[in-house]
């Protein structure tokens, strides 16, 4: 079954974020990874298993691709669907913030930090090893770990950002920290029941 890009540009305006910086990021990268990921699919079938090898083959290729391109599809979702709130965290989310970083504010300021340091993409996670909230950098779409739930993503590529901020990346930073929906993340917080996780833990 295709890979179908999904509408998920945030229906208000954003504090900082332009209309334009969303379109281009949603319309031209986003649906551009939806594309490239619909053609690896469909060359699948092309690549002849019994030629697989480590240095070049075309099956290590596009499977190699595949999990680049299915994450950059993810992690974008996952990012557009954050974006839209009024950036005042509360809920489950907070609770859970608190306990495992000390403080809200130790958590952000190790968050923003990461989104000075990261290549492409800042993530809180919830690991499922520890049970416990993390924070994650991943300078490629493809860097990541397994079982691990993202909760809040942030894109820092330049072009989350550039026709805005320039190479300003602190500037973007504080205005996706304004645009956060909480909300969205408290319900990926329920929907994945953590609550009761990490009672049981």
């Amino acid at each position: 079954m295709p890979w179908t890009a999904k509408e998920l540009k945030p229906a208000k305006e954003l504090q900082g974020i332009s209309r334009r910086q969303i379109d281009e990021h949603h319309d031209v990268l986003y649906k551009g990874y939806v594309t490239k990921l619909n053609e690896i699919e469909t060359r699948r079938g092309e690549a002849n298993p019994a030629e697989a090898n480590a240095t070049y083959s075309l099956i290590r290729e596009l499977k190699r691709e595949e999990v680049f391109a299915t994450q950059a599809v993810r992690l974008h979702e996952d990012y557009f669907s954050n974006l839209g709130g009024d950036g005042v965290c509360g809920g489950p989310v907070f609770d859970l913030i608190k306990e495992d970083f000390g403080s809200f504010e130790k958590w952000e300021a190790e968050f923003r930090a990461l989104g000075i340091a990261a290549r492409g993409w800042v993530v809180l996670a919830y690991d499922w090893t520890d049970h416990k909230l993390r924070n994650y950098l991943s300078d490629i779409h493809s860097d990541g770990v397994w079982s691990c739930s993202p909760l809040l993503i942030m894109d820092v590529y330049e072009h989350a950002y550039f026709i805005d901020y320039g190479t300003a990346r602190r500037a973007y930073i504080e205005a996706f920290m304004k645009n956060v929906s909480w909300q969205v993340v408290n319900q990926r917080v329920e929907r994945l029941d953590l609550l009761r996780f990490r009672k049981r833990s």
